[in-house]
C-alpha cells in the first residue's frame, strides 16, 4: 500500500465503530508511536524481519535504547518477537499496522504545513530517542 492508497470500505472504520471504547487507551495506542525512534523502527521491521542487532544498525541507538523501544511496540501489538537460538526476530504480525503507518505519513505529509506551525507538539528533536 502507498501513502496515498486509502482503506477498502471492508476495512475503513467508521466513527464509533471501536471495540475499544475507551479515549484513552486509543491516546496510548498513539503514543506508542509518537517517538521518531519507534517509529522509524516500526517502519524498518514493516520490511521485513528483523533481529536486534538489524534494528541497532538501523536507527543508530544504544542496544538498550533499541530494546525499550523493541519491548514497547511488542508490548503495544504493533510488532511480535519470536525467539530463533539466541535472537529475538520482530515482525509485524496485523497488516493493519502498514495500513495505520501509511495512513499516517499521507495525513502528515497533507498537513505538514500545519504540523510545522503548530506550538502544542513539541518537536521530535525534543523526545529522548
Amino acid at each position: 500500500m502507498t501513502d496515498t492508497e486509502v482503506l477498502t470500505d471492508a476495512a475503513a472504520p467508521t466513527v464509533g465503530d471501536d471495540d475499544c471504547s475507551h479515549t484513552d487507551t486509543v491516546a496510548r495506542f498513539f503514543r506508542a508511536l509518537a517517538d521518531p525512534t519507534r517509529l522509524a523502527l516500526l517502519q524498518f521491521i514493516l520490511a521485513g524481519e528483523r533481529t536486534s542487532a538489524d534494528c541497532i544498525e538501523h536507527v543508530g541507538v544504544s542496544q538498550p535504547r533499541v530494546s525499550v523501544h523493541l519491548s514497547c511496540l511488542v508490548d503495544c501489538g504493533y510488532v511480535t518477537a519470536r525467539r530463533d537460538g539466541k535472537r529475538l526476530r520482530y515482525s509485524v504480525g496485523d497488516p493493519r499496522v502498514a495500513n495505520l503507518v501509511a495512513l499516517a505519513r499521507a495525513l502528515a505529509r497533507d498537513n505538514a504545513a500545519a504540523l510545522d506551525c503548530c506550538d502544542r507538539i513539541p518537536d521530535s528533536s525534543d523526545s529522548t530517542d
